[in-house]
């Protein structure tokens, strides 16, 4: 099959190009060549801005068997984007988000639960994104890739991707910091958490694309459900079982101003657990399979250390001085 990618240079979009490439694909990539611009060298690159009617000018009599946007976040890109191939592709693939969906959520919300409008504060034209526009415009980068490829767009509904080249460090925080040994201030370990290998969710879109699927699906994991205390305990023991984990009260943690999913990345209250309780039935149905988590963790601390060593920088999570202050506060509770 040939297959474009928009983007396809960092995290997600390289894991779905390797994928392509494993399965025997012909890959096209199409990005602006800014990060990465080395990788894949035997895959033929498209230089351009998906904003620019020039740059798009591009796909002027091309055909491919499906497009992967990998970074659509405002429906005027999709719109450009999609209105460019609607006559070259058969199958729009859109990477949106499990933050489409809105209050009230629910440990049963699965791919038809109600989605998040644009808050009534906010420019319903808006095209900056924020912590409360990045749900709504995903929702509306849906809509339009759907209007534009009707009955052929498959909507891969993200959960937080893992692994490898995660730019973010918000998983990677865990493996990296319990490597590092001592004590190691933890969220409760009974609370909920959904993770997806970034190679994982690449295989099986590549696996959808083979099989022409459209409609929405929820891709996050594991098929069964995870605790912080399993994936903390997975970092221990890949890592040398070199950390001591104190997992602390979520009321203590609320009190002494630890940040959900900031300080403690991947965490959420109890309040807000249900963003980590989402249904993934259907995609599980149409083939979504999982590596171990010792795996991911394996490899994510292979991956940090190869690019910044051990001892570097974290890009997320709670500083050391200040962990080390709630964890005195901590044992003085206790």
């Amino acid at each position: 099959m040939d297959i474009l990618v928009i983007g396809g240079t960092r995290f997600l979009g390289r894991a779905i190009v390797e994928a392509a490439l494993n399965a025997g694909h012909h890959v096209t990539m199409f990005n602006r060549g800014r990060s990465n611009a080395d990788l894949f060298p035997q895959v033929e690159k498209l230089q351009g801005d998906r904003m620019n009617a020039d740059d798009l000018a591009q796909f002027n009599g091309r055909t491919w068997d499906a497009v992967v946007d990998t970074c659509g976040y405002v429906p005027r890109a999709v719109r450009l984007t999609a209105e460019a191939l609607r006559d070259s592709v058969k199958q729009y693939v859109f990477i949106s988000t499990i933050s489409v969906y809105g209050p009230p959520l629910s440990e049963t919300l699965d791919e038809t639960g109600r989605v998040q409008p644009m808050p009534e504060n906010v420019a319903p034209d808006t095209e900056e994104v924020t912590g409360e526009t990045y749900g709504p415009l995903k929702v509306l980068c849906e809509q339009t890739a759907e209007s534009i490829f009707p009955g052929r767009t498959l909507h891969v509904r993200s959960g937080l991707i893992v692994g490898p080249h995660d730019p973010t460090d918000r998983f990677t925080y865990w493996p990296v910091r319990i490597a590092r040994g001592g004590d190691v201030l933890c969220p409760p370990g009974n609370s909920p958490i959904q993770i997806i290998d970034a190679r994982d969710q690449a295989a099986w879109i590549i696996r959808m694309i083979e099989a022409g699927k459209s409609g929405v699906y929820n891709v996050t994991g594991p098929a069964q459900p995870l605790t912080f205390g399993e994936v903390t305990r997975t970092c221990n023991v890949v890592g040398g079982s070199a950390a001591n984990l104190i997992e602390a009260d979520a009321d203590f943690l609320l009190e002494k101003e630890v940040g959900p999913w900031v300080d403690l990345p991947l965490w959420l209250p109890e309040s807000d657990a249900d963003m980590s309780r989402i249904q993934i039935g259907k995609a599980l149905a149409d083939g979504l399979t999982f590596r171990p988590l010792e795996d991911t963790v394996r490899d994510t601390l292979a991956w940090f250390d190869s690019e910044r060593g051990r001892d570097g920088e974290l890009k997320y999570g709670i500083k050391p001085d200040r962990e080390a202050e709630v964890l005195a506060a901590w044992r003085e509770r206790a």
